[in-house]
């Protein structure tokens, strides 16, 4: 790996985007937040506010009615709702993930079609990859889709869909050819209301809960042959160029719910008192607090860096995105849990938010990749 070092340099607009998203989301979103994970029911509320205030899908370009905004203005807003509420960034985040093939390898009639709705908010996408027996080696899917005339009809099943149920529509990816492996492999538009096409009870989960997570189902779901996103036998390449812009998405979610915390025990170190002063004044409650921020600092830079390359379309962006993710996705684990332990009993209860900060961020260890698989990908990088 020959490495790059992307220089990045936040805007005054970067910086009012953080003002903006940050008041919306301490005003509408955070109170919203402990019913949200206790009813684990999707914020319709949350949406119709981040659509009031065009925040739904800030990455749609120009051309396509959206507002253009550069890679790290959309990791500044996943950021900021994930500090607040980390089922409510996958607002955002699932329509980033469900609309980025189509960005990056779908014709131009086909984004002039449906880029503009995501743009207002009056659709919202999902990604459709894994299966149940095609996780972390996603090649092994088996869902088809048959060529039938001027229409493909695809049968099979997703697993672990995100938003699934709410998403009006689905990025899916089906073989074609079952002989080409990976590449013979092709990229989907689906409709909710496609006949054929159904969904599963929502899953039970340790956390994220107010994103509903579901198996989608295929039997014999008929959808038009313009529906495919590129050329057949693509679908697999643009999978994983996919992931690579989305992934910092996941850095930046992970990066939000560790600031959370940090934030949520600072506050309360220094209210607390314990053998006649704050708990802050203690050297070990300090030096915990001081790891703790050096930690989210660390992952919010990687995550910058990660999307500069990006924006740039550097030649390491593969290695630079895995890293921004495995590390903030770590450190948010790291951190939330530290922030349990500084409440003490407390934190270990519903009343405070770290316990459910420290649920969330768990997932980021494990989605778009599991931290074994970005090692595994990042590894290569360095080998080549």
């Amino acid at each position: 790996m020959n490495p790059g070092y992307d220089i990045y340099g936040l805007t005054e607009e970067h910086e009012l985007l953080r003002k903006s998203i940050r008041e919306l989301s301490e005003d509408v979103i955070a109170p919203r937040a402990a019913e949200i994970d206790a009813k684990a029911e999707f914020p319709t509320d949350v949406y119709a506010a981040l659509k009031a205030n065009d925040m739904t899908a800030i990455h749609v370009p120009e051309a396509y009615g959206g507002a253009g905004a550069d890679k790290i203005a959309s990791c500044i807003v996943v950021e900021e709702v994930a500090r607040v509420c980390a089922s409510s960034s996958l607002i955002p985040m699932g329509n980033k993930l469900g609309t980025m093939g189509m960005i990056l390898s779908g014709s131009e009639e086909m984004k002039h079609r449906y880029l503009p709705d995501v743009a207002s908010g009056e659709s919202f996408w999902s990604y459709a990859l894994s299966e149940r027996e095609a996780g972390s080696d996603a090649a092994a899917m088996k869902t088809r889709a048959v060529a039938d005339g001027d229409t493909f009809v695809l049968n099979g099943s997703k697993m672990w869909i995100t938003n699934a149920g709410v998403s009006t529509h689905y990025t899916v990816m089906a073989v074609t050819d079952p002989s080409a492996g990976a590449r013979g492999i092709s990229a989907f538009v689906v409709h909710a209301d496609d006949p054929g096409f159904s969904w599963g009870e929502k899953e039970r989960k340790l956390g994220i809960k107010g994103s509903p997570t579901r198996e989608i189902y295929f039997d014999d779901c008929t959808i038009p042959a313009d529906r495919m996103i590129g050329e057949p036998g693509t679908g697999f390449k643009t999978a994983l160029k996919t992931l690579d812009h989305t992934r910092l998405a996941i850095g930046a979610q992970a990066v939000g719910i560790a600031q959370g915390a940090l934030d949520a025990a600072v506050g309360y170190v220094k209210e607390r008192r314990q053998f006649g002063k704050a708990v802050s004044e203690f050297q070990g409650v300090q030096f915990m607090l001081a790891d703790m921020a050096m930690a989210v600092e660390a992952a919010r830079q990687l995550v910058y860096v990660a999307a500069a390359t990006a924006e740039r379309g550097g030649a390491d962006m593969t290695f630079k995105s895995s890293a921004a993710k495995c590390f903030a996705s770590d450190t948010a684990m790291s951190v939330t849990t530290d922030a349990v332990q500084l409440f003490g009993g407390y934190g270990f209860t519903q009343d405070f938010p770290v316990e459910r900060m420290m649920r969330d961020a768990k997932i980021t260890q494990i989605y778009e990749g599991t931290n074994q698989i970005q090692r595994m990908v990042m590894a290569r990088q360095v080998l080549k």
